[in-house]
């Protein structure tokens, strides 16, 4: 089989295992925190520790790449990502749990990135579209099957189980990447960056940690806020850092690019409002409207069906109107639908809790496609390794300042309705305020150039059409 083909396939089985297991997961919350006798929002620090864990590592995962052998890394990525999730298994406080799943995602830093790389290189430029498309698509599958999955097995099993879905997926990609993944490496190479590797991380694993343990849980306040002071701190020493080597881990003058600057800000802003929906949605319906995990894994599914379906026609949109129209006006809807959400009660029917999210899944799928495409559409060659780690540190970290800012929102209107346990009336006030933050990328989006990414879209010469024909 031609590399065009079965890369990308091997690919998606490391994307496809990290998608199932984090919309698992986030559909099981409420019954991870029974079991280990937490308070269910106590449970933000596990899904931030996976995210932060991803923030810190992907940057180095090229340059341990070109390093040890893309091969290599991505079959020993695979074996981390799987203890981690024996590990998890194993839990039986949130300490262990959360120090579990910061280790997968180690796992998960270096094996979609790496992973990707190797088909980078090893399919022909005219073949990568189809190559990426082949990747999308099974990876897509995993959020659909994910939650009604997880529910399934919590209802009818025990959580720990949902973890040892991912043994034989693991199992899989490493034989496959042996037998198929050609051991790609770089001769030449800038030295690793250690000094930006510690501020950047330490800074990272410090702010958010203070930001995910404020409230009432794991630390005093006076220690939440020293960790966001000290996170702070050692980010602005990465920022003076990087303006002065000469191969920073994370090069931050690449928001010289308009485009890719506005992917970076208006992208972050819209992903810390969605970023919160695998956060608040279960907690929603299982605690807010007790409903069970199987059947709340069945609703939430709904969103990534609909993510699904607009893969098959984003292209067509953003050919018709743009990468600028298509990114405000969607962002608008987009956020109009997130805080719809927040108007939900144990009374509404369930057909209408899912439209809204299949709908509201068809937006946020479209936005998220049309800044990832944007993003590199004027990045140099030269940059987009280094273009690539930057949009992934800050992807991860604005999903994991989402949770933290939804169940800060969602733990101060239960404070102020006057109760300790969150009830459903306690919902609306988070669903609004993270639909808002989205709805702030569109200031970011309106700055773009009407033709910004026009080669990416294609929008410039469909509209060119007319005159050309007329002559």
């Amino acid at each position: 089989m031609r590399p065009a083909r079965i890369v990308p396939l091997v690919v998606a089985t490391a994307l496809f295992m990290e998608n199932t297991d984090s919309t698992v997961i986030a559909t099981s919350l409420p019954a991870i925190a029974a079991d280990l006798g937490e308070d269910p929002i106590a449970l933000k620090l596990a899904l931030t520790a996976y995210l932060v864990s991803l923030a810190i590592f992907i940057p180095v995962s090229g340059w341990m790449a070109d390093r040890f052998g893309a091969r290599t890394i991505f079959r020993w990525a695979l074996a981390v990502f799987m203890a981690g999730s024996l590990a998890c298994a194993a839990a039986d406080s949130l300490g262990w749990f959360v120090a579990a799943r910061f280790l997968q995602g180690m796992g998960g830093a270096m094996m979609v990135p790496v992973g990707r790389l190797v088909l980078l290189r090893s399919v022909p430029k005219a073949e990568l579209v189809q190559a990426l498309a082949m990747l999308t698509i099974p990876a897509l599958v995993g959020p659909v099957i994910g939650p009604p999955l997880g529910g399934f097995i919590t209802t009818t099993l025990h959580w720990r189980w949902i973890f040892f879905i991912n043994i034989p997926i693991g199992l899989a990609g490493i034989v496959l990447a042996t037998r198929t993944f050609a051991d790609i490496r770089e001769a030449e190479r800038p030295p690793l960056d250690l000094t930006g590797f510690w501020l950047s991380g330490a800074g990272l694993a410090s702010l958010m940690l203070g930001l995910a343990s404020g409230g009432r849980h794991l630390l005093p306040p006076e220690v939440s806020w020293g960790c966001t002071g000290a996170g702070l701190l050692l980010l602005a020493l990465y920022w003076r850092h990087a303006r002065r080597v000469a191969h920073p881990l994370i090069r931050l003058d690449l928001l010289r690019y308009p485009t890719f600057r506005a992917a970076i800000t208006g992208g972050s802003l819209f992903r810390i409002g969605t970023g919160a929906i695998p956060f608040l949605l279960p907690l929603m319906l299982q605690i807010g409207f007790g409903l069970d995990p199987l059947h709340s894994g069945l609703i939430t599914f709904a969103s990534a069906a609909g993510a699904l379906f607009m893969k098959t026609i984003a292209a067509r949109i953003l050919r018709a109107y743009g990468f600028r129209s298509v990114l405000t006006v969607n962002a608008v809807a987009a956020a109009f639908l997130l805080g719809l959400v927040g108007l939900f009660t144990p009374a509404t029917p369930h057909a209408v809790i899912l439209g809204v999210l299949l709908v509201g899944g068809c937006f946020r799928s479209l936005q998220f496609t049309a800044v990832n495409a944007i993003a590199y559409a004027d990045v140099d060659p030269r940059d987009m390794s280094a273009a690539t780690s930057l949009a992934s540190v800050a992807q991860q970290l604005s999903l994991s300042v989402g949770v933290a800012f939804g169940a800060a929102v969602l733990e101060s209107a239960a404070a102020w309705h006057g109760h300790a346990a969150i009830r459903a009336e306690d919902f609306w006030p988070a669903f609004l305020a993270v639909a808002l933050v989205s709805a702030l990328s569109t200031v970011a989006f309106r700055r773009l150039a009407p033709e910004a990414g026009a080669e990416v879209s294609g929008h410039r010469r469909v509209a060119a059409r007319p005159a050309a024909d007329a002559t």
